[in-house]
């Protein structure tokens, strides 16, 4: 249920979040900043995380404070888009970044590598501005959760590291993956994430898209399945072979994470499990992120998602990946070997930028997108 502000609400509303100014001679209080302001407003006035995604900034000529001036949903909006900031708990640098964009309206959701270094950190941000979390299942970077299988696992390297993106694809290949190892490992992360968060994830995907893989999407589909994890993620995203922007590798990789996709859908659906109308993030990572590209990708969705049965009746539903954060700084977080170039890269601030510019949600306002998390649906 929406929440409605009534007048003395609103008088109460301005005074928690701009005070008045302080008696002759008293010390001023520090002036908060956008993002402070707007947790400050999400603890006076509690509700659902969706609904208050809904409010909206603005700051008026001569520099007045940004006020909040809508409350309310969209009227018939054609999209309802749940933007996942993923990788929550890898550093201190990106928790800080993916909380700065949740406030400034950029993202409506987040997913947790428990095996993260700052994962405990991430939890209880999450708990703090009541930020939507699900579960980003990680075996391919890192430790292992489960301690049995820090020891010796088919799943770890002589380090005890993860074999990696590729490595684990690779060892899959060959047939030296054991899956009940792997079902340990899952098992092992569903109950970490319930000790960090005091509750079960909203949503479940896997990390660098592990969870569409060949026998480990059927393993991974049975632990959703018992643990009654309705959502997860199927990256099969429209306009991705015609993307003129990514290089030939990429190109090469996400095709084959499509194929994987499009295998495991019978899979999911077998096991009573649920995902979005439409899926976006892999042409507009990183550097390849603007609005430009957003807009072309929301439009694509629009278009994909119309040609079959909406999930939501008549409004479309759609997932859009994002890496947002402040870089990681050298030997500074990870999960259990140090953060990668990924997470040190500008790219990172560069998402960030761009999700929490205005122009942004000038273009979902335009677009009528209605931002959500997995757990509206």
């Amino acid at each position: 249920m929406l929440n409605f502000i009534f007048e003395s609400d609103f008088h109460e509303m301005l005074e928690t979040l701009f005070p008045p100014p302080p008696a002759e001679g008293a010390i001023a209080p520090p002036v908060l900043s956008e993002v402070r302001r707007a947790s400050r407003f999400r603890r006076a006035f509690p509700g659902r995380a969706a609904d208050r995604a809904r409010c909206r900034f603005v700051r008026v000529p001569g520099g007045a404070p940004a006020v909040p001036w809508e409350t309310r949903r969209m009227p018939q909006p054609r999209l309802l888009l749940v933007i996942t900031g993923d990788d929550f708990g890898y550093c201190s640098r990106r928790n800080q970044g993916i909380v700065d964009c949740f406030l400034a309206g950029g993202i409506s959701n987040v997913s947790l590598l428990v095996n993260g270094s700052a994962a405990k950190e991430a939890a209880d941000l999450a708990k703090r501005h009541e930020i939507p979390i699900g579960l980003h299942a990680n075996l391919s970077e890192g430790t292992p959760v489960c301690h049995i299988l820090q020891k010796s696992s088919s799943l770890t390297d002589h380090r005890g590291f993860f074999h990696g993106k590729m490595g684990f694809r690779q060892s899959l290949e060959r047939g030296q993956l054991c899956m009940k190892q792997v079902e340990m490992e899952l098992r092992a992360q569903v109950k970490r994430f319930v000790e960090l968060t005091g509750h079960l994830p909203n949503h479940m995907d896997g990390h660098q898209h592990v969870h569409v893989l060949p026998e480990v999407r059927d393993v991974f589909a049975q632990v959703m399945s018992d643990h009654r994890i309705r959502f997860t993620r199927v990256p099969v995203e429209p306009g991705l072979h015609s993307c003129q922007w990514l290089p030939e590798h990429l190109h090469t990789f996400y095709a084959q994470v499509e194929k994987d996709a499009l295998d495991s859908m019978a899979v999911f659906r077998q096991n009573g499990i649920r995902w979005p109308d439409v899926y976006l993030g892999l042409t507009t990572m990183g550097q390849n992120m603007s609005v430009p590209h957003l807009q072309r990708a929301l439009r694509l969705a629009l278009a994909a998602g119309q040609m079959g049965e909406p999930s939501s009746g008549a409004c479309v539903t759609a997932e859009l990946m994002v890496h947002p954060g402040y870089p990681s700084h050298p030997q500074e977080g990870g999960c259990g070997e140090g953060p990668d170039d990924f997470s040190q890269s500008l790219e990172r601030q560069h998402e960030l930028s761009v999700l929490s510019d205005p122009s942004m949600a000038a273009l979902l306002s335009q677009e009528k997108v209605q931002l959500c998390a997995f757990k509206d649906l």
